[in-house]
């Protein structure tokens, strides 16, 4: 019996030698008939499809050769192969009209060794210190950045993680990375914090709790926004918080509504008055603190500065998910009470100011390097193109954020990108649309490939170099 003749696929440097009717080691290109095929059809965007997540076939052989003006379709890189080995042209260079102007799309896969993720996520909750290292399945994959205001941020992946250290962990970012774009839940540990699962669109789930809430501010902030709510309601007002814990009777805000002193002390380190740091150290207690019981930020009470028997306090967290109401006993000791009526209301009100929680996953990379061969025969003027903003760049057809300064270093939310935009090679390297759209004549001076210009009819007539298959999807739905 003879051997089944196998296929090598050069669309990445792994070059697979792939056999009839199976794929590569990506999963992404197989052999069909002796010859190399991407196994996904070329997604190509339409603004007239009614429906943002409706998928239909979009095959030559059932398109009725109908195009709008206006550029209401768009080839994307999706499903259009690569441009490796680069120095051949990209998979589709399509020219079509938009507002009266010749424009020219330039699509491809690129394969992306320099690339990454960052991370936020919207929660009130101490999740790590600054600068600890990111786990996945055991590897180190990144770590976390500078906290934002009421976000936890990580940076994960880049091209140490991939290919710079060992192999485990080179899979481990890959397929991490891969998940987390693709819109998909990962399980992440962090070093001396806590496991949390992330997932582009979804709340966190931090060390099996799924947060609701991101906080509406600071303490001294909650203090601005609120003290003329509380005024006439309680005698005193702590917003217990992480970064700035904030006390009503000493804050500005009291002192312009003409709030009396009430002889509080604060333990933690005064910055401007009302507005304390360091009351307690980070946590998945009251306001991001490792807090339980929110008396213990409290020193003994100064009769001099107003305190007195009677005296309220109301104890509530950035988030109002913490919220205790005392009283001052004849000892000026701050005894529990229920909470009273009129406090409830002020206490929804920060709940209702809070942000769900939610992670946001951005996709960064470099799409620099030797992919540009596939746009140009001098690749420095599409770079100077891209960064003087007369070419555009674009995801899967979502708007890219462009990162000043050299080369072209791009970020964009996935979820503005059609689902499973993102593949990957063994290299280990991750795998994503990427579009270049500039007029005609521009492209031409960038020294472009003339001759593989293809008019937008001609290309869904006849396909690409890895098939002639396609889908249409709504813009809606990117």
């Amino acid at each position: 019996m003879a051997a089944v003749e196998k296929v090598r696929c050069d669309a990445c440097p792994v070059m697979c030698f792939v056999a009839e009717g199976r794929t590569g080691a990506c999963d992404r290109y197989a052999n069909e008939g002796g010859r190399i095929v991407r196994c996904d059809p070329v997604t190509v965007l339409d603004k007239r499809l009614a429906d943002g997540t409706e998928i239909r076939p979009f095959l030559k052989d059932d398109w009725d050769g109908d195009l709008v003006a206006g550029g209401d379709l768009f080839v994307s890189g999706l499903g259009a192969g690569t441009t490796y080995p680069d120095f051949k042209p990209a998979p589709f260079i399509v020219s079509q009209e938009v507002a009266g102007v010749d424009t020219v799309t330039v699509v491809t896969e690129a394969i992306y060794s320099y690339c990454g993720v960052k991370v936020k996520i919207d929660t009130d909750r101490h999740i790590g210190d600054e600068r600890a290292i990111v786990r996945a399945k055991g590897e180190p994959i990144g770590m976390v950045m500078t906290g934002e205001y009421g976000s936890q941020m990580l940076s994960l992946g880049g091209v140490d993680h991939l290919t710079g250290g060992t192999k485990p962990e080179g899979r481990a970012t890959c397929d991490t990375l891969m998940a987390l774009c693709n819109a998909e839940a990962v399980e992440l540990e962090i070093e001396g914090g806590s496991r949390v699962v992330v997932q582009a669109g979804r709340a966190p789930i931090v060390d099996g709790k799924q947060e609701t809430r991101m906080r509406v501010g600071c303490g001294s902030a909650t203090i601005g926004i609120f003290a003329g709510q509380w005024k006439g309601l309680v005698d005193e007002v702590v917003v217990v918080d992480d970064h700035i814990t904030g006390v009503v009777s000493e804050h500005q805000a009291g002192k312009v509504i003409g709030w009396p002193d009430t002889g509080i002390r604060i333990k933690g380190r005064r910055s401007t008055p009302g507005r304390y740091f360091q009351v307690a150290e980070p946590g998945l207690g009251w306001g991001g603190t490792d807090i339980e019981d929110p008396l213990t930020i409290l020193g003994d009470w100064l009769p001099k500065k107003g305190a007195r028997p009677g005296l309220t306090l109301l104890m509530v967290s950035t988030t109002g998910e913490h919220a205790e109401y005392f009283v001052l006993d004849e000892d000026l000791q701050p005894r529990r009470q229920e909470m009273p009526e009129r406090l409830k209301p002020s206490v929804a009100l920060i709940q209702e100011n809070c942000e769900p929680a939610l992670c946001t996953v951005l996709f960064c990379a470099g799409a620099g390097g030797s992919l540009r061969a596939g746009v140009t025969t001098n690749p420095v003027r599409l770079t100077r193109a891209v960064q003087s903003g007369t070419a555009r760049v674009t995801l899967g057809g979502a708007e890219a954020y462009l990162w000043p300064g050299g080369g072209i270093t791009v970020m964009v939310d996935v979820l503005k990108m059609p689902a499973k935009s993102f593949g990957y090679v063994p290299t280990p390297a991750l795998v994503a649309p990427l579009e270049f759209t500039m007029p005609r004549e521009i492209y031409l001076g960038l020294g472009g490939y003339e001759q593989a210009i293809r008019p937008l009819e001609q290309v869904l007539e006849e396909g690409g170099e890895y098939g002639g298959d396609f889908r249409a999807l709504s813009w809606k739905a990117v």
